[in-house]
């Protein structure tokens, strides 16, 4: 209907050129686009008996326009035409009344500027539309590519940390491994190390016996003077010693005591002046100073500087070696050979070993020295008889 109204603004007056009598001008309506053009249709105003449409276009060349259907069964006439641009942009309809011998005629004339035209801008916007689409599927596609890149990147960094974790978990088990194995065998040379030692401190055995004349009155020596037991069981442990007869006052000395199962116990030595104390009855019980021992107590070992012995069960046997060139007095575990602690005395004289036995009327005392076999005290004064 725009196009139409705006179009009719240039409609032409039309031109009548009547033969004979008057008639009526053909209607001439711009109907629509079409064809890359616009349609005219001419239509007649009357019903005529026998008639002629001629379209004409700007140049005067007669064109053939289609005829349009009619419905009613009076004669009437109608065509239609394509009006493009660049044929004039004008055009003529004529209707010839052959029986009257008369004609009519309306013409009309449209800008070039109501013609359907392809715009510059059109064809740029549509190239433009056209590499927009391509650059966005372009990008789409180099976005999934990489993405699907990035997937692969991090599957590969995650499998990558994955062998890393794996790696380390080896390597963390084979230092863990070689870590107990290192141990394991730190242990077994320590033991080799230790059982030399103790070897070594064995072959310096020496045979002990108890002075009957150097003991607390409490205690019981056996017959061949190796054993001692207290005589009352209400005395106080550990005050009550006896002395070893053999004093040394160089080299090497080792000797065994079978302690058992006494509760609590007390082994060393002590020089001359003490063992002279001990004997003239002047001294019952052991001084702080010049003792030098090893002491099982409450299920602990204590050496006489206070000193704990750690990591070591009971033992039944304790093996005492006496360095008089260095000054040392070690304990050993017999049963594990190994050491249980040294302590360092500085005295002057022959040094004497001493024993203090629990008051539980068990008996301790010096067993020999054999390289290979142990044969355990007896506990009873049957025993000892036999």
């Amino acid at each position: 209907m725009e196009l139409t109204s705006a179009i009719f603004i240039f409609v032409l007056a039309s031109t009548h050129q009547p033969t004979a009598g008057a008639g009526h001008d053909p209607l001439l309506v711009v109907d629509d686009y079409e064809g890359g053009g616009i349609r005219l249709k001419c239509l007649s105003e009357r019903l005529f008996s026998e008639a002629q449409l001629l379209w004409t276009d700007s140049r005067g060349d007669n064109i053939t326009g289609t005829p349009l259907p009619d419905d009613t069964s009076t004669a009437s006439i109608s065509s239609s035409i394509i009006l493009k641009a660049g044929s004039g942009n004008s055009m003529s309809c004529k209707i010839i009344d052959k029986q009257l011998k008369t004609s009519t005629e309306s013409s009309v004339a449209i800008a070039d500027a109501f013609f359907p035209s392809t715009s510059p801008w059109l064809a740029a916007f549509v190239l433009i539309l056209l590499l927009s689409i391509f650059l966005v599927l372009a990008a789409m596609y180099k976005i999934r590519n990489n993405n699907k890149e990035i997937t692969r990147a991090q599957n590969a960094q995650e499998q990558i940390q994955q062998d890393i974790e794996e790696l380390k978990q080896k390597l963390e088990e084979q230092r863990k491994r070689y870590q107990r194995e290192n141990e394991d065998a730190k242990r077994k040379i320590e033991n080799v190390r230790d059982e030399l030692k103790f070897r070594k401190a064995r072959s310096n055995a020496v045979n002990i016996t108890l002075d009957q004349k150097c003991k607390h009155p409490n205690l019981c020596i056996s017959d061949d003077k190796r054993r001692v037991k207290s005589s009352d069981k209400t005395e106080t442990a550990l005050k009550a010693v006896v002395v070893a007869t053999e004093g040394f006052l160089s080299k090497k000395h080792y000797w065994e005591v079978e302690v058992g199962n006494q509760s609590q116990w007390k082994l060393g030595v002590v020089n001359e002046k003490i063992r002279d104390m001990i004997m003239n009855d002047k001294e019952n019980s052991l001084p702080v100073n010049n003792v030098f021992s090893l002491q099982y107590y409450q299920g602990k070992y204590t050496l006489t500087d206070g000193e704990d012995v750690s990591d070591c069960e009971q033992c039944s046997v304790v093996g005492v070696l006496l360095d008089m060139e260095n000054y040392e007095l070690s304990f050993y575990h017999v049963e594990e050979m190994r050491p249980l602690g040294t302590v360092y005395f500085d005295s002057t004289g022959k040094i004497y070993p001493f024993f203090s036995p629990d008051s539980s009327g068990n008996w301790l005392g010096v067993r020999p020295v054999k390289p290979q076999t142990y044969d355990p005290l007896p506990q009873s004064d049957k025993e000892i008889n036999k």
